[in-house]
Formats: structure tokens, sequence, C-alpha cells
């Protein structure tokens, strides 16, 4: 297992964030933020479905996983904490987050729910934000050099989003969870996953003005779909989930390992 070290990130969120700080190009910026809106209450989800499923399994295993839990706990802590405060940068710029609401009423639905589907959902939500992470981390110039504070945020996230990709999924199979809605859930994150980001992707446009403009489109078009496209790329590993014999460990994490190695200055551990 990957020793799960949880950095305090040095950046300074209290300055302003720029209306398109992401290379000039509204459309990364409205897409970038749109994820960010999600964060903070879906990483509030995934802690809360690592934590219980902890401790629904047999004591001799919670040694195995009781490292592995706190740092994927104190991690997702942390990004939650840096979102919010970006988050509220864009309320200042008028965006209006209207994915938190949604994923809240859907969570409602949980309460009660066996917690294996719980890790299930956490489990298709960190293959996502991976093979996300990956892609940044390997097309990290396509956040630009406008606000080097949020482009160390994303790829800091990015990297430690690859470290901790395996912990939900671990804890899901060390509970029993089978092949079966391991698909089904991944399945239906897909779709809502899908959906949320183009809403709050094409809300964030509009309250921005660009939403109509040929140029967007062009960018968007060229973004998901060019020769390092998001989309293009990423579609492969995320079809690797479907296999009866994945794992998270069998999809390369050596992009996070050398951002972490080559950018230590702008972290100070606090603890594993």
């Amino acid at each position: 297992m990957t020793d799960l070290v949880v950095r305090r990130l040095l950046v300074d969120m209290e300055a302003p964030i720029q209306r398109h700080w992401c290379a000039g190009d509204a459309f990364r910026t409205a897409l970038l933020n749109a994820l960010s809106m999600s964060f903070p209450v879906g990483e509030q989800f995934f802690i809360d479905s690592v934590r219980d499923g902890f401790k629904a399994l047999p004591p001799e295993l919670q040694d195995r996983f009781r490292e592995q839990v706190q740092g994927f706990v104190g991690q997702e802590a942390t990004h939650r904490r840096l979102h919010g405060l970006y988050n509220e940068h864009l309320g200042r710029l008028g965006l209006v987050n209207r994915w938190e609401e949604r994923a809240r009423k859907r969570l409602e639905l949980m309460d009660g729910v066996d917690v294996r589907h719980w890790l299930g959902i956490t489990a298709a939500n960190e293959h996502f934000t991976a093979i996300l992470a990956d892609w940044l981390l390997h097309n990290a110039d396509l956040l630009g050099d406008r606000d080097p504070r949020l482009a160390t945020l994303w790829l800091w996230h990015s990297a430690e989003e690859s470290e901790h990709k395996s912990v939900a999924f671990d804890l899901y199979q060390a509970l029993g969870g089978n092949h079966d809605w391991r698909l089904r859930w991944f399945r239906r994150v897909t779709f809502f996953f899908l959906t949320d980001t183009l809403r709050q992707t094409l809300g964030n446009l509009r309250r921005d003005g660009t939403l109509w403009r040929w140029r967007t489109w062009r960018q968007a078009a060229s973004f998901l779909f060019g020769r390092r496209g998001l989309v293009r790329q990423t579609f492969g590993p995320w079809k690797q989930y479907l296999r009866r014999d994945f794992h998270p460990s069998q999809q390369d994490s050596s992009a996070s390992q050398r951002w972490l190695a080559a950018h230590a200055h702008q972290f100070v551990p606090v603890g594993r």
C-alpha cells in the first residue's frame, strides 16, 4: 500500500481569482470551476464512506487499513477545505453552485443504506478523479500561467488523488462488495458525474457571458476532443474499471510521484 502523507499546501487562498484564470480560456476555467464546486460535499461523503467502512471491518482487518484510512481522511479533508475557499471566490464572481444542491438531495437517499453501497459509489468517483488527475498531471501546461497558485492547487490535488485511489476500492472488496454492484454503481456515477459536470459548466459559462460565443465552443472541442483532449485520453482508463479483474493500482501513478518529488517546496507534511 502507498504511504499516504497529509500535506499542508503553501498557497494563499485569500487573493482574488481572475475571471478566466485558466490560460485565459473561458471553457477550461468554467469546467475546472464546476469540478471544484462538487468537491466539498463530495469529499465529505467519501470521508464518511471510508470511515464507516473501516468501522464495519472485523477487528482482525482494521490494523491492515488503519493508516490508509487515516491518510485518506486527512488528504480529503484538506482538499475539501481549500476548495471551499476557492468556491467562495467563485461566488464573489457571480457563479452559483447548483451541483452541490443536487448532490445533497441525492445523498439524502443514502441514509441507512448498507455501507458497501456508500463505498461502491465512493470507489467509482475515486476512479473518475484518479483518471482526471493523471490526465491533468500529464498536461499541466493547459492550466496556463495566469494564476500559478491555482495551477499548484489543482496539481497537488491531482497528485494526492492518484495516491489514495485504491482505499475505497479495497475497503469495498474487504467488506465483500461484489462485482455486479461495483459496475452498477459505476454506471450510475458515470451518468451523474457527466451530466452534473455539463450542467454546472454551462451554468458557469452562462453567468460568465461566454456561453453563446463561437470561440468558447471551439475551445471546448479542442480541450475535450483534440490531440490531448480530456475525453479522448481518459476514455480508455475509464473503461478499464469494467473489467472483473480491475484494481486501481493497475493504472500508472508515476506522474503523481514525480510531481510530489519535484514540488516538495510547495507543501509541508503534517502527518501520515
